[in-house]
């Protein structure tokens, strides 16, 4: 059995970054934090901690220092942190995988909603790869686009977040004067979050039929792509909910009535459901103000 003393000093030194901080947060000396962090990598035999500004985990540490998250959740659940040291009533960090347009759009009402005593650590990625992280073991939920069943995990469907294809009247005049054409996309600039977005050709696949090659700048955040929509510097696929008032004032236009919806999910370790159940609950809630039912048509 581990020393859970160590353990919840490994998580707070790689969530905080420090060990004074770590100190500070658990009302004991950084000296104190070392010895136990030194403890526990002669007791594993391997390096936890990378010492540096700021601290980071080895593979190793962070398997162990998320470990010692999931437990403490589960404690939290069982009603036992009240009763346990100062250490272990601190609060739970939830570690979850979301799609940074969710962040952006709806999925913060639904954090707020949860009941305090919880804290929230987002690894945002494109949300055809948010499974991974799940998959990984390294964050307990995930919103994510994938409808496949993961081993160990539950998985509720949310909605659709619906997409529109956007640019200034100037850019669709200066580059689309005949239309949505798969020549003019090959030369229009278009804007993606990342390397990893495919939204813009999936949306030209449908708007086309075909394959057309998309020069595109990178402006990874969803106002980015507003503003940068707004400013003629490319179209892209806005969300429909953020880019409303710009399209009714006319700053947007829609390159066509052609939306892209992309079904989202909720998945969660089957182990940490009953922990997990009220924030699971504030997501329900928030996903069915936000998104279009996953039961609505199109």
């Amino acid at each position: 059995m581990f020393d859970y003393p160590a353990l919840i000093a490994l998580a707070e030194v790689l969530r905080t970054g420090s060990f004074e901080q770590a100190a500070h947060a658990l009302h004991v000396t950084p000296s104190a934090i070392s010895q136990r962090i030194k403890s526990l990598e002669e007791r594993i035999g391997a390096p936890l901690v990378r010492r540096g500004q700021p601290c980071t985990g080895t593979e190793t540490g962070q398997r162990l220092a998320r470990h010692a998250e999931q437990v403490r959740l589960l404690e939290q659940d069982l009603a036992l942190a009240p009763q346990a040291s100062a250490e272990r009533a601190r609060p739970a960090v939830i570690r979850i995988a979301v799609n940074a347009d969710s962040l952006a759009s709806w999925l913060i009402p639904a954090l707020a909603a949860t009941p305090s005593g919880t804290l929230f650590d987002l690894e945002i990625d494109d949300q055809d790869h948010c499974d991974d992280w799940l998959a990984r073991g390294d964050v307990w939920a995930a919103v994510t686009a994938n409808p496949a069943p993961l081993a160990g995990c539950d998985t509720l469907p949310l909605g659709r977040l619906r997409y529109i294809a956007t640019a200034s009247p100037e850019f669709i005049a200066q580059h689309f004067p005949q239309g949505v054409t798969a020549q003019a996309l090959a030369t229009a600039p278009s804007l993606i979050f990342n390397a990893k977005d495919r939204l813009q050709a999936q949306w030209a696949k449908l708007a086309t039929g075909t394959n057309a090659p998309l020069p595109a700048h990178t402006l990874p955040s969803p106002q980015a792509f507003l503003e940068g929509a707004r400013a003629g510097l490319g179209w892209g696929m806005n969300i429909e909910a953020m880019a409303r008032d710009d399209l009714a004032a006319g700053r947007l236009q829609a390159l066509s009535p052609q939306p892209l919806d992309v079904a989202l999910y909720w998945k969660t370790l089957r182990v940490m459901k009953a922990p997990l159940a009220p924030l699971t609950a504030a997501i329900r809630k928030a996903a069915a103000e936000g998104l279009i039912s996953p039961f609505q048509r199109a």
